[in-house]
C-alpha cells in the first residue's frame, strides 16, 4: 500500500466540525492532550491532530447546514480513543476542566473507560483494553472473527 505522510493508513479518519476552530484546537490540546500534525487555511479552516495512534481532522464550520452538538442540543455520535494510561488521562482531563459525563469503569466487554464532552458538545470515550473477553460471553453474536 502506498504511504502518505498527510493521512494515516488503515484507519478511520473522523472529521469533527467546530464553530471556533482555533479555540477548539487549543482546547483539545489542553484538555485531552491531542497534538497538532498540521493546519491549513488563512484564516485556519482545518487541522490534523492525534493522540497516541488515534488521528482526526478538525474543521471550521463552513455553512449553516453543519451543526455542532451544542447547536443541536444533542449529540449524534461519539469518538472512541484508545489510550494506555487512561487513569492518568482522565485525571488530566478533569484537572483541565473538561466535562466528565461518565466516570472510569470496566465494561462487560472488557474495556476500562470514561466519557467526556468537549467545548462544543462532542462526546469522547477514552478507553484501554482491560481484559480479553469473547463477545459471546456478554451476549453478542459473532458474525466475522477478528484477525489475531
Amino acid at each position: 500500500m502506498l504511504t502518505n505522510r498527510s493521512v494515516p493508513v488503515n484507519t478511520v479518519l473522523p472529521h469533527v466540525v467546530y464553530r471556533d476552530l482555533p479555540r477548539a484546537i487549543e482546547w483539545l490540546k489542553t484538555n485531552f492532550g491531542f497534538r497538532e500534525h498540521y493546519r491549513y487555511g488563512d484564516p485556519i479552516s482545518g487541522a490534523q491532530m492525534h493522540l497516541e495512534d488515534a488521528w482526526l481532522m478538525v474543521s471550521a464550520q463552513k455553512s449553516s447546514e453543519q451543526k455542532t452538538p451544542a447547536e443541536l442540543g444533542y449529540s449524534t455520535q461519539m469518538l472512541t480513543i484508545f489510550v494506555e494510561a487512561v487513569e492518568e488521562h482522565r485525571a488530566h482531563t478533569r484537572a483541565a476542566g473538561a466535562d466528565i459525563v461518565e466516570e472510569l469503569h470496566e465494561t462487560v466487554y472488557g474495556e476500562f473507560q470514561y466519557r467526556a464532552k468537549d467545548l462544543e458538545g462532542h462526546l469522547w470515550l477514552f478507553s484501554r483494553h482491560a481484559r480479553d473477553v469473547d463477545p459471546a460471553a456478554w451476549g453478542a453474536t459473532v458474525i466475522h472473527s477478528m484477525p489475531r
